[in-house]
Order: C-alpha cells, then sequence, then structure tokens
C-alpha cells in the first residue's frame, strides 16, 4: 500500500469500522486487510467487498498496515477511498 506523491494520508481511512463505513457509502475503491487480523472484524469487511466488486488486498500483518497508514499502532483493515 506504498503512496504516491500525488497521494496524501487523507486518502485513506484506518480501521475496521472506518472501512465499513467507506465501503457502505461507495468510497471505497480498494480495500486493505491484515491477515493476522481477528476473522470476526475482518470477514464482514472482505464480503461487502465481495458483493460490490471492491479489490481487496491481504497485508502481512496488523502492524505493517498500520505502518503503511502513517500510525504508531497495528491496523485490521483499512481502505483507499475516492478524493
Amino acid at each position: 500500500m506504498a503512496k504516491s506523491n500525488s497521494q496524501s494520508a487523507a486518502n485513506y481511512c484506518v480501521g475496521a469500522k472506518q472501512t465499513k463505513l467507506a465501503i457502505e457509502n461507495g468510497e471505497a475503491v480498494q480495500v486493505f486487510i491484515a491477515s493476522d487480523a481477528d476473522v470476526k472484524l475482518t470477514e464482514p469487511i472482505a464480503e461487502r467487498c465481495r458483493e460490490r466488486g471492491i479489490p481487496l488486498v491481504s497485508v502481512v500483518s496488523m502492524r505493517e498496515l498500520g505502518r503503511a497508514c502513517g500510525i504508531q499502532v497495528g491496523a485490521s483493515a483499512a481502505a483507499m477511498i475516492r478524493e
């Protein structure tokens, strides 16, 4: 989930609740899920992505996903959102 120079942190939402909201609102264009996150959190997100045809990317760990999003803690899910 590398950011290009033209993308700012505002182009992402981080966390299971925010990611679900972005999917429901039609804002998510790609979703990232940490492989080591609780399946109870991530499976509903993955299911919504499959239903809506949103690309889903598996990330190795919550820690890695959090770092990629520029936060100091792990994240179970994140979404790239429309500007």
